[in-house]
């Protein structure tokens, strides 16, 4: 049995929408309920669980008379806004079957990417905890446009469980495992443990699926999974039909290990859950300064400042030489002001512009 597993007391399980819906739209009600008796299980053991949950627009297509996932934002969004209710419905019903009652929390990236929206979040997830109910999180698609999307909830699920401190992420597809290929090719090999980048090496990582609800595949899976063994959280990836076993710590499908060298909640969230507003470029002295002595960042190694931010905001550092970025941290400047200050040396600008831009508490390396 997976210890990683059997000890864990917050769990965040992820469900993709194939594993939830038909390929023509619609929701599978024995598969919410089998997946609903399994995490059920889990409570009734004293556990925590924080469902992530695709299935919105899919399980508004056919409502809608969609043959297909529409590729255009606006019906996308009509759909989610059909389907949501629709999924809340059925697992509200689901659960009330074990007497538990659901919480829908519906998040854009916005809401994870700023940092007072981002304690909002966590807030009303650990008060519904509390209360003894299940939150249900998806993202907004009904309101989120194409420059603040989470792109797939394999990622808004890895952040969700660094936002709630789980023990472990759950993330269940229509695929039992992660292999060195395709599933289909004979010649691939099933992974049962991941343990870092070395074990990774040579596989071909696929994408979205051939049922045509889902947007994510093996690649947002694993990159949802680095997000979590970074900070410190182990993964089981499985298909949904094997949840049951999964969550009861059977070794079934393949088990990220955390990273034992977990950094601080906020160095992570500066990571993983923000979006550069901007970017500074740096010079050869600037990038050693940042990248080797792991100092704070002066006026004068910037060499150039693209992007609108204002004082706060997250930037990316950027190597001026190789166009790569090297970092991301907190501006302690607004754009404008930035442009006057390029290659000057704090003593010269006075009491009121001597701080760092980027202090190297509020800084990650890339």
């Amino acid at each position: 049995m997976r210890e990683a597993v059997t000890g864990a007391k917050r769990i965040v399980v992820k469900v993709g929408s194939s594993s939830l819906t038909t390929a023509a739209g619609g929701i599978d009600g024995e598969r919410v309920s089998s997946l609903v008796d399994a995490l059920a299980k889990l409570i009734e053991d004293g556990r925590e669980v924080v469902l992530v949950s695709s299935g919105a627009i899919a399980a508004g297509l056919a409502p809608l008379g969609l043959r297909r996932r529409p590729r255009d934002l606006a019906t996308q969004q009509a759909a989610a806004s059909v389907g949501q209710g629709l999924l809340i419905g059925h697992y509200a019903t689901s659960f009330a079957r074990f007497g538990r009652t659901v919480g829908q929390v519906l998040l854009t990236a916005d809401d994870v990417t700023r940092r007072v929206h981002y304690r909002n979040a966590y807030r009303t997830l650990r008060k519904l905890l509390d209360l003894h109910a299940v939150p249900i999180v998806n993202e907004n698609d009904t309101v989120a446009t194409d420059e603040i999307r989470f792109g797939d909830n394999d990622r808004l699920a890895a952040l969700v469980a660094a936002l709630v401190e789980a023990d472990l992420l759950v993330l269940l597809s229509d695929v039992d495992a992660l292999y060195t290929g395709d599933p289909a090719n004979p010649e691939s090999r099933r992974i049962d443990e991941v343990r870092g980048e070395e074990d990774l090496a040579g596989v071909t990582i696929g994408k979205a699926g051939k049922a045509g609800v889902g947007t994510g595949g093996m690649v947002t899976k694993v990159e949802a999974a680095r997000i979590a063994t970074g900070a410190g959280i182990p993964v089981v990836l499985t298909a949904a039909p094997l949840a049951a076993q999964a969550l009861a710590g059977e070794p079934i499908g393949t088990l990220f290990h955390r990273d034992l060298h977990k950094p601080a909640a906020r160095l992570h969230w500066l990571a993983h859950a923000t979006a550069p507003r901007g970017r500074l470029h740096l010079d050869p002295g600037a990038v050693q300064a940042i990248v080797v002595r792991r100092k704070s960042l002066l006026p004068a190694g910037i060499t150039a400042v693209d992007g609108s931010f204002a004082a706060g905001d997250p930037v990316d550092l950027i190597d001026a030489t190789s166009g790569v970025s090297v970092a991301r941290g907190l501006c302690n400047y607004d754009a404008v002001e930035l442009p006057d200050l390029l290659g000057r040396s704090t003593r010269s600008l006075g009491p009121s512009h001597q701080r760092e831009v980027v202090h190297r508490d509020d800084l990650v390396l890339l």
